[in-house]
């Protein structure tokens, strides 16, 4: 079994050296890549970064810190794709296609040292998203919230949550803890009928209680007559779940593979829409595993340049074939987000469709 796998293979060093020059040529447009692109990004965020006092070299480069690891992650597809034509490309010229398939190799044995080389790609890409890319995310999103200003200390809390209860607006400044379990802090009721601002209740913490939240030294600010009422220990909100408060706002991005999971069991538990969500859970999986599937896109570059002699316009077709690809990935998931796609469907259908046809013009180019 062992030896069948590995006579599908060129021999050790053919493949090595396809490997190592796949991987620097990917990692060496990753590096021109994200130079270029984290320059023009800065160029244009780092006015309102040192428009905050006392802000200065140091925000900046923290700025930079956490930009990088998402322009990574999304550009390192790209950059395996455009490392793959140029080392299939760089192998055609040198006449080193042409040996390996003199030698009896198949058009899917040529292919197969990068696409293993794409698959550790693949595993390294989830693992960065994983575990820098969603943490770098949560707390760029949180900066940019506060004008690029002091953090608050991150204690795993939710803040700044607006939840509404028929036409009435509820404000929580801080919530602790998930389920019943959840406490509230900093809390502002803004009791309105229709459109017209009425009164506004504040309380400094709340707690579950039955079908409601008992809130603790509430007082109550009347508009019209300007009068503030004291009302000490109150249950408001009768009706508002603690998931309204706990899960107002996911942010797919901004939370790791397993997290996402977490989140979306609670929402569905409480019957709130999770299509979306269940989408871009998907997309963690098949995002990553696109650098399996350039090398079989690019492969157009690679085969039949000997008797055509059109290097450059296959390379062309082969960059054609994997930007289509990203295309057709965006859009899927757009779909998925309006509901027009099964979340599923959403996130694995242009990676299938893509690899079908990337067989095909494999195929066609070995006849």
């Amino acid at each position: 079994m062992i030896h069948a796998l590995t006579d599908f293979f060129p021999s050790r060093t053919v493949s090595l050296y396809m490997a190592r020059s796949f991987l620097i040529n990917t990692f060496a447009f990753l590096f021109g890549l994200v130079l270029i692109l984290q320059t023009l990004d800065l160029l244009s965020e780092s006015g309102r970064i040192l428009a905050y006092p006392g802000n200065g070299d140091a925000q900046v480069w923290k700025y930079v810190g956490l930009r990088v690891p998402q322009i990574i992650a999304t550009f390192l597809p790209f950059s395996v794709l455009l490392g793959t034509i140029v080392t299939f490309t760089t192998m055609n010229q040198n006449s080193e296609i042409i040996a390996l398939k003199a030698s009896g190799l198949s058009a899917h044995q040529v292919l197969a040292p990068l696409m293993i080389a794409g698959l550790g790609v693949a595993i390294l890409s989830f693992s960065f998203n994983d575990r820098i890319v969603s943490r770098s995310s949560a707390t760029l999103a949180a900066w940019k919230k506060v004008e690029y200003g002091p953090l608050p200390i991150d204690r795993g809390d939710r803040s700044n949550v607006w939840v509404r209860e028929g036409t009435h607006l509820i404000h929580a400044m801080q919530i602790k803890g998930r389920a019943d379990a959840a406490q509230l802090a900093g809390i502002t009721i803004y009791e309105r009928d229709g459109a017209v601002l009425k009164s506004l209740v504040r309380a400094k913490t709340g707690r579950r209680e039955g079908d409601g939240w008992r809130v603790e030294g509430a007082e109550r600010f009347d508009v019209e007559s300007g009068t503030l009422t004291k009302l000490g220990s109150v249950v408001v909100a009768r009706g508002v779940r603690p998931d309204q408060f706990t899960l107002a706002n996911v942010d797919a991005e901004s939370l790791s593979f397993g997290a996402l999971s977490e989140a979306i069991d609670d929402l569905r538990a409480a019957g709130r829409p999770t299509k979306a969500l269940e989408g871009a859970l998907w997309h963690k999986l098949s995002g990553p595993l696109s650098s399996v599937l350039m090398p079989l896109l690019a492969a157009v570059a690679a085969f039949g340049i000997a008797r055509s002699g059109k290097l450059f316009v296959r390379a062309v077709m082969g960059m054609g074939l994997g930007f289509l690809y990203f295309v057709a990935d965006n859009f899927a998931l757009a779909m998925g987000n309006l509901g027009a796609y099964p979340p599923f469907l959403a996130a694995w259908a242009p990676f299938l469709l893509f690899a079908m046809i990337g067989e095909a013009v494999l195929l066609k180019s070995e006849e």
